[in-house]
C-alpha cells in the first residue's frame, strides 16, 4: 500500500507550527529564568490534575492545588503525571521541574501520525458504549487493542441500559457475551439510575481510571453521576448524524469520595491505531496473540494459508469469527509504514 504523503503546503504548515512551538518554548524558558531560587519554595512531589496549554494544575501531597509553569525541556506533561515541583514563596505560580517515571501511559496519534500522551499512570480503562449510537464490536476492539498494548486493564461499561428494549436485548446480550468469554468484565449501568450505578462505583474504588468511548455514549453523564461536583457539560446526539457531539475540552483528574481517581479526557469518536504494525495489532487481540506462532508456516499472513492457527480456531468455534473479521478490517487500514490511512 502507498505511504501517505504530504504536499508542499502541508509540509510548510507543519514546519511553521513547529517553529512557533520552539519560539514559545524559548520565551517560556526565558520567563522562567526570571524566577530565581529565592522566589520558590522547596522541591516536593505532586500530581498533574489539569492542563491549561502553557500552564498545568498541580496537586500537592497534602491536597492543595496550584497553577504552575513547566520547563520547556520536559516531556509533554499530561494529567496523572507524578512530578517534582516548587511552589512560590508568596504570590505567583509554581514551577514543574521534573517528571517521575510513568507506570503506564495512554497515547494516541495526532493528525500527523505522531504519538501524543493523553493520560499517565492509569490503572483501568473503562470503555463506554451504549444502545445508541449503535454499538460496533470493531470500534470496541480498537479501544481494547489500545488498552492491551498500553498494559492497562480494560472494563466494558454498557451505559444507557434503560434504553434497551426487547428487540435490542438479544443483540446487546450477544455482544456482552462475546467479550465476557474473553475475560473482559462488562458492566451494565445507567447514568440516570442511582441503583444502576452500583457496579460502576464498585469498579472505580481505589484505582486511577479513565473513560474512553465513542462520543454520545454518555461518558460525561457517567462522570457527573458518580461525581456530581465535576459538573461536566453534557451534549446530545446530533440530529443529523446520530453521533455524539464532543463536550469535554480539557483533561482533568477528579478524586472520588469512595477512593480512587478519575481522569476525564477529551472525547474521541475513534481510537486511531495507525501508529502500530499488524504484528502489534495481532498482539492487541488477546485470543489471537495466544495462537500466534502455532501456524503451519512461520511467515503465515493469517489470510489464506493452509494450517493457519487463527483460521482453524475460528472455523472450529474456539475463537470468535467476528473478532477475527474485525482484526482483518483494522489490519487492512494499516500501511507498511504502520500508519492508518485516511479515506
Amino acid at each position: 500500500m502507498a505511504k501517505r504523503k504530504l504536499n508542499r503546503r502541508q509540509q510548510w504548515r507543519i514546519e511553521k507550527i513547529q517553529a512557533e512551538k520552539r519560539d514559545r518554548a524559548q520565551r517560556r524558558n526565558a520567563e522562567l529564568e526570571t524566577l530565581v531560587a529565592d522566589d520558590l519554595g522547596d522541591e516536593q512531589t505532586g500530581t498533574i490534575t489539569a492542563h491549561f496549554g502553557q500552564q498545568v494544575g498541580v496537586e500537592s501531597a497534602d491536597g492543595e492545588s496550584m497553577r504552575c509553569h513547566f520547563r520547556a525541556t520536559l516531556e509533554q506533561l499530561v494529567v496523572g503525571d507524578r512530578v517534582i515541583w516548587q511552589p512560590p514563596k508568596s504570590e505567583g505560580l509554581g514551577v514543574v521541574e521534573a517528571i517521575e517515571p510513568r507506570h503506564t501511559v495512554l497515547k494516541r496519534p495526532d493528525m500527523y501520525g505522531n504519538l501524543k500522551p493523553v493520560a499517565a499512570n492509569v490503572e483501568q480503562m473503562l470503555v463506554v458504549f451504549a444502545p445508541l449510537p449503535t454499538p460496533s464490536s470493531a470500534l470496541l476492539d480498537r479501544y481494547l487493542v489500545a488498552a492491551e498494548l498500553s498494559d492497562i486493564p480494560a472494563t466494558l461499561v454498557l451505559n444507557k441500559a434503560d434504553l434497551i428494549d426487547e428487540e435490542l436485548r438479544p443483540f446487546i446480550d450477544d455482544m456482552k457475551a462475546l467479550y465476557q468469554r474473553l475475560g473482559y468484565p462488562v458492566l451494565e449501568v445507567s447514568a440516570h439510575d442511582s441503583l444502576g450505578l452500583a457496579p460502576l462505583q464498585e469498579a472505580l474504588v481505589g484505582k486511577t481510571s479513565v473513560f474512553v468511548g465513542q462520543s454520545g455514549v454518555g461518558k460525561s453523564s457517567l462522570v457527573n453521576a458518580v461525581l456530581p461536583e465535576a459538573d461536566l457539560q453534557v451534549g446530545d446526539l446530533s440530529a443529523s448524524s446520530g453521533l455524539g457531539q464532543h463536550t469535554t475540552v480539557t483533561a482533568r483528574l477528579f478524586h472520588l469520595p469512595t477512593g480512587g481517581e478519575l481522569i476525564d479526557s477529551p472525547g474521541i469518536r475513534e481510537f486511531g491505531l495507525w501508529h502500530i504494525s499488524e504484528d502489534e495489532l495481532l498482539h492487541g487481540y488477546r485470543e489471537l496473540s495466544d495462537l500466534a506462532g502455532h501456524c503451519k508456516f512461520r511467515n503465515c499472513s493469517h489470510r489464506n494459508e493452509p494450517g493457519c492457527a487463527l483460521i482453524m480456531a475460528a472455523e472450529s468455534g474456539e475463537i470468535s469469527e467476528e473478532r477475527l473479521a474485525n482484526f482483518y478490517q483494522i489490519a487492512d487500514t494499516l500501511d507498511e509504514d504502520g500508519r492508518e490511512r485516511y479515506s
